[in-house]
């Protein structure tokens, strides 16, 4: 999500010394896969996805693929995310990334202008890859550089419990029934609130996805041609009704200095009765509150709005180097991890949701909740405006910063957003 400390699957276990060890030489040696004398192929591919994955479950599916292929060899190079993201930014930086590389959104559009990573839509139309089977694709100046292999969405999570002793009767599918619910939940009393906001300004993706959602749920975007566009009608609204949430007291305080862990404890707890949060998150809920009665939904829409709804997502991306000499046989193992089977598999087995429209988790063994959001995700269409964008985490904190100023009443919507524009024009251009 996605960005830095966006990232949705973020139950990072603990690497080991010289699995880390490993992949920082790999990462710095310049290697671009080696080529041994029988003719195979040897690609490196870093990833944080191994390290968040049960034990062994991503091995196997790549040793499917070398089973299938084998003049072309896989060595994984699996760290945390933070230690990923270290690494390939350094990588990105001296043209020596690894063959494959796992991507975060928000590192596309830096990497790309780099020369890091290659263009993929060269690569998909020399191997004559169908790419109307991705569910999305990353581009930068209209070339794919990433394409997202499983998806990790931000549904909104209500407490069933809380609607029901504020008698309301259906989950809010609109902004004004959004806040009506969040008033009535409010006025139960005790600490209890109807919406949590984190807008720490030292981790933002509170701006990605629980303030930008709301512009994404009722299909608008925040960019016209590309260029920032927050001063225009659709962004004005949300800022305005964030505004609205905030002046009739539904919102849970502490918001200005909240982090997605603090608003998801919040949850928890039943301090909150509504939240945006990732589907991975749905599993700890459980695990630490047994009894806590809650469901998802889609992001309530502008009222009257009729047409697909965005959903706020994140993903485990994938790009290839630009400077690997082994580029078809990289692009075959991204098309083998994007095709239909082993894309539906490595979604069951990470709980998200694949990168090919034409795949399906297996939801046997998984909580139902996971099949209701998929089928809002089917019925909707990822939305995350700020994956390919430059210094998208620059972006986030100067919004955040002025959005804190509107909520604490030092300045304007109009104001605020003037600003926002003239910051981000300077970035984006």
């Amino acid at each position: 999500m996605a960005v830095g400390a966006t990232r949705v699957k973020r139950v990072i276990g603990a690497a080991t010394a010289a699995a880390t060890v490993a992949f920082v030489a790999a990462c710095g040696s310049g290697a671009s896969g080696d080529t041994a004398a029988d003719g195979s192929v040897t690609l490196e591919f870093a990833q944080w996805w191994g390290s968040e994955l049960p034990a062994g479950e991503f091995d196997k599916i790549v040793n499917d693929f070398t089973a299938q292929n084998p003049k072309i060899k896989i060595k994984l190079l699996s760290a945390p995310y933070a230690s990923t993201k270290q690494q390939l930014i350094t990588g990105a930086a001296s043209k020596t990334l690894p063959d494959v590389v796992g991507l975060d959104g928000a590192w596309v559009n830096d990497f790309a202008k780099q020369g890091a990573i290659t263009d993929l839509s060269k690569l998909m139309a020399d191997a004559k890859y169908d790419a109307g089977e991705l569910a999305s694709q990353v581009q930068v100046k209209g070339k794919t550089y990433m394409i997202p292999v499983v998806n990790f969405v931000y549904p909104l999570f209500v407490n069933k419990d809380l609607l029901t002793k504020a008698g309301v009767a259906e989950v809010p599918t609109t902004r004004t029934q959004f806040l009506d619910a969040a008033k009535k939940i409010s006025a139960t009393g005790g600490d209890v609130k109807g919406w949590a906001l984190p807008l720490d300004s030292a981790v933002p993706n509170g701006i990605q996805n629980d303030v930008m959602s709301w512009l994404w749920a009722s299909g608008g975007s925040m960019l016209t041609d590309g260029k920032p566009n927050l001063t225009g009608a659709p962004v004005k609204s949300v800022v305005e009704y964030v505004k609205s949430l905030n002046d009739a007291g539904v919102i849970a305080p502490g918001s200005l200095t909240m982090k997605e862990q603090d608003k998801v404890e919040k949850f928890t707890n039943g301090q909150v009765g509504m939240m945006i949060d990732s589907l991975a998150h749905i599993n700890l809920i459980k695990k630490n509150k047994p009894d806590l009665k809650f469901e998802v939904a889609a992001l309530p829409a502008e009222d009257g709005y009729t047409g697909k709804r965005g959903i706020p997502y994140a993903s485990w991306g994938i790009g290839i180097s630009n400077s690997t000499e082994h580029k078809a046989e990289a692009f075959k193992f991204v098309s083998y991890l994007l095709s239909q089977e082993t894309n539906a598999k490595l979604s069951t087995i990470a709980n998200g949701f694949p990168g090919n429209k034409n795949a399906k988790p297996d939801f046997s063994n998984s909580d139902p909740l996971f099949k209701t959001a998929f089928d809002i995700y089917q019925q909707g269409y990822p939305a995350n405006e700020f994956v390919g964008l430059p210094k998208s985490e620059d972006l986030m904190r100067s919004f955040d910063e002025q959005l804190q100023l509107v909520l604490t009443g030092k300045t304007s919507v109009d104001a605020a957003l003037a600003k926002s524009q003239e910051s981000w024009s300077s970035v984006i251009g």
